[in-house]
């Protein structure tokens, strides 16, 4: 009867199991920044598309609203007479 005794007062004791609390909707995958210096940064050109050298950023023709940047004035001036030969080399005209 002792150990009855026993059992039924620590019963009490026991934590009570609470009903689980709704699980928390899923999320998604936290996505790089695709903000838009991320954008710009990806379509920057940085070669001459007639040459092929680094750009001077104060050499520029303005084409279809975009400027295009060259390394020297005698590809500023090959661009100039036939652009659509060079459009493919440069970033900002991709789609």
């Amino acid at each position: 009867m002792a150990v009855l005794a026993a059992i039924i007062s620590t019963a009490g004791c026991q934590k009570k199991s609470e009903p689980a609390a709704p699980a928390a909707p899923p999320t998604m995958p936290a996505m790089p920044a695709a903000d838009a210096n991320a954008t710009a940064a990806a379509i920057e050109q940085t070669t001459c598309p007639v040459m092929g050298g680094a750009i001077n950023k104060e050499l520029y023709t303005e084409y279809n609203g975009k400027k295009v940047y060259f390394c020297c004035a005698e590809c500023k001036g090959k661009f100039e007479k036939e652009p659509e030969i060079y459009i493919s080399k440069l970033p900002q005209f991709q789609k």
